[in-house]
């Protein structure tokens, strides 16, 4: 049992440092519109590790002008933390905050075993709760169980483009020479080292990402799952990080890292879980395909480079569609909208993103870095014509690093969009 005394003390300390945060230099995210501030539910914002999740909340939290108490069972002091001391921790939170506080986040809680009976005790009093938690323990399907749908999920991502510029204050609007080459120049740089903002600091970035991805496997998985194959684990991490885009191969990987399809199929989800990788499903009404024939692609595009044995192909079109693909999750996240892609036969031309409502395709979406070549014009846009007609959506986006215009084929219009206005949009 932790006394009263060593609970108040590291809680006073948390206090103190958030009064030496600098709001000056937080950044807007599309997120923070997600909150319910007045709900009874308790904002749950989950994602990959290192992503901004904790500065998110004191952000929305303080620009809104709300009084909240802050735990961060992240803290060494608070490791041992049992489900009997949380009791004691709320009875510290009413001390040093007053026991009229409105808000309470709970940063980290699934540390502490028991923790959703805790945030349901305290939902059950009509206190508005916040609370982060990096992947480990706190998973959509363990809210769904524990929380018993009294929670808004929020899922957070690295910076994005647009955020990226905000924070290096990169002039997004500017029509001169000098601000369109600066914006070109950011997005090569954002390319290469992504979005996550610890990181954007940083002269050691190789560093940095191969501790985030370690610990991603050794504490989010590892531990949490018992995988016994570690090292099997981490070649399929950094395999599927050098082939973003691309369709996992599970026989392949099988029979290179000798187990069975069934674990590379778990150890592949895990990733998922993790927020590390994100895999996008054939669009196909045949369950067997959307459940095999699976792309790959990663969380942000800084883990590709920045990393020990980077063999990841300096393709610039996998890593704009990369980059596209994320920004779409950020986006369909309000609509609740679904991400697919289309490739009817295994010899047809692909469309590289489908996007959903209830299975009906919204809009095709096409990415391709180049396509100044009339032949590579022609390819991109007859696979967008095929799947229209096949899918019955005339709404038919390009995303390209050039100009902006649109086209008529075959009585249809394309919308080429270049791909700094469509990700400053």
């Amino acid at each position: 049992m932790f006394s009263d005394r060593i609970i108040l003390q590291v809680l006073a300390e948390q206090r103190d440092e958030i009064k030496t945060y600098a709001s000056h230099r937080w950044v807007g995210r599309r997120e923070e519109s997600l909150f319910e501030f007045d709900s009874s539910l308790a904002q749950v914002v989950i994602g990959v590790r290192r992503s901004g999740k904790s500065t998110i909340c004191h952000k929305v939290l303080q620009e809104h002008g709300l009084r909240y108490a802050y735990v961060n069972f992240d803290d060494d002091r608070l490791a041992r933390l049992q489900t009997e001391d949380l009791n004691t921790v709320l009875s510290c939170v009413y001390q040093l905050y007053g026991s009229d506080v409105p808000y309470i986040f709970l940063d980290e809680v699934q540390n502490v075993e028991g923790w959703y009976l805790f945030v349901n005790r305290l939902l059950r009093t009509s206190l508005r709760i916040f609370v982060t938690g990096s992947n480990a323990k706190l998973l959509s399907g363990e809210l769904a169980t524990h929380l018993t749908g009294r929670y808004n999920e929020i899922r957070l991502y690295p910076f994005s483009f647009a955020e990226y510029c905000d924070y290096h204050h990169i002039d997004t609007h500017g029509v001169t020479t000098k601000s369109e080459a600066e914006r070109k120049t950011a997005f090569m740089q954002y390319v290469s080292d992504g979005g996550f903002p610890e990181m954007q600091a940083l002269r050691n970035k190789r560093g940095y990402v191969e501790s985030l991805i370690e610990a991603i496997i050794l504490k989010d998985i590892q531990q949490r799952f018992r995988v016994r194959h570690v090292e099997a684990l981490r070649k399929i991490a950094h395999h599927l990080i050098n082939n973003t885009c691309q369709e996992v191969n599970y026989g392949d990987l099988s029979r290179i890292l000798n187990l069975s399809d069934k674990t590379i199929q778990k150890y592949v989800s895990y990733l998922q879980q993790a927020f590390l990788l994100s895999l996008v499903t054939k669009y196909s009404y045949k369950s067997r395909e959307r459940m095999r024939s699976n792309k790959a692609y990663i969380i942000d595009p800084g883990l590709q480079n920045n990393r020990d044995h980077s063999m990841a192909a300096e393709n610039m079109g996998w890593r704009l569609e990369n980059v596209v693909y994320v920004e779409l999750l950020r986006r369909s996240s309000n609509d609740f909208l679904d991400v697919y892609y289309y490739r009817p036969t295994s010899g047809a031309k692909e469309v590289d993103f489908v996007l959903c409502d209830k299975g009906k395709a919204l809009q095709l979406i096409q990415v391709a870095y180049d396509i100044d070549s009339p032949k590579t014009l022609k390819r991109e846009t007859s696979a967008l014509l095929a799947a229209s007609g096949a899918l019955g959506c005339d709404e038919l986006l390009l995303i390209a690093f050039t100009d902006s215009r649109d086209i008529e084929l075959e009585g249809k219009t394309i919308h080429i969009r270049s791909a700094l206005d469509w990700l400053l949009e």
